[in-house]
């Protein structure tokens, strides 16, 4: 029995597109999928930290890795990204929308003028929703499509805790700067990750006859050395009592991207640390 359930959260031999792949979750998604037998496929922006990423994946966990240089806000270069898989691998498995412009919160932010609600420029509004909407909407139009097209597979956005709570102002709080000086997280990522719940609902829909399951992973606040008061004033709202490890998401995703979860679709997966619960 144990060796029958174990085997449902294979991914061997399952092409897996993830963008924003040579990023800080991008990574931690690749090698969950390389270490579940799966052969991920990197798309970045970013062609130094590509170029990295893919070359240790590869000899860590001894599987093809590819890695493409891709602005997701251009059909074109997602289509082409796609022949080049399919030219290589001949086979689409799942997409995992994760790219996404993560607006640093912080002493380097200028509040006033740009992360503010009452400041936030337009230019700054288009470019958040560009990459991390408008990029979901044309990779599930390009990948998503094509699963649909040939007998199915998973599409995971990945989201956030911010989906479905607002951001506490509090924990970005400066002490000595003036009320409309204090760095907030901007409004777009609320919009951009709520828009990612959204799209995975509607596509859920949209595809389940094509066999085209589509979920959302929403992570909670993950380490990554921020200032030791920062993480202590969120520590304080999370249940759990501290922030995520960086590898914590991994098993969650494999589930949503494995025959583990054949009957789940539209479901929006919170690995937040019991945070929202408050």
């Amino acid at each position: 029995m144990m060796s029958k359930i174990a085997e449902r959260f294979s991914l061997k031999d399952r092409v897996i597109v993830i963008t924003g792949g040579a990023g800080l979750l991008g990574t931690q998604h690749a090698e969950a999928v390389a270490e579940a037998g799966g052969k991920p496929v990197l798309l970045d922006i970013n062609q130094a930290a590509l170029d990295t990423a893919v070359e240790r994946i590869s000899k860590q966990y001894g599987v093809s890795v590819l890695g493409f240089v891709c602005d997701i806000t251009k059909k074109e270069e997602i289509e082409g990204c796609l022949k080049k898989i399919l030219k290589r691998h001949g086979r689409l498995d799942a997409l995992v929308n994760n790219a996404a412009n993560d607006p640093k919160v912080g002493p380097g932010a200028d509040a006033k003028k740009m992360t503010r609600f009452e400041n936030l420029t337009l230019d700054y509004w288009n470019a958040d929703l560009s990459v991390g909407i408008t990029g979901a909407f044309l990779c599930a139009q390009v990948f998503g499509h094509y699963l649909a097209t040939h007998g199915g597979g998973v599409v995971v956005n990945v989201a956030s805790d911010l989906a479905i709570i607002a951001p506490d102002q509090r924990i970005y709080q400066i002490p000595g700067l003036l009320p409309d000086e204090q760095p907030v997280k901007p409004v777009t990522y609320s919009v951009v990750k709520s828009g990612l719940v959204g799209l995975t609902k509607y596509l859920a829909t949209y595809w389940a006859e094509a066999h085209v399951r589509v979920n959302a992973i929403s992570p909670g606040g993950v380490f990554n050395s921020q200032p030791p008061d920062f993480v202590e004033k969120l520590a304080y709202r999370i249940p759990m009592g501290r922030m995520a490890d960086i590898d914590e998401m991994r098993a969650s995703l494999i589930y949503l991207l494995s025959d583990a979860s054949s009957y789940v679709t539209g479901f929006n997966l919170v690995v937040d640390g019991g945070r929202s619960c408050w």
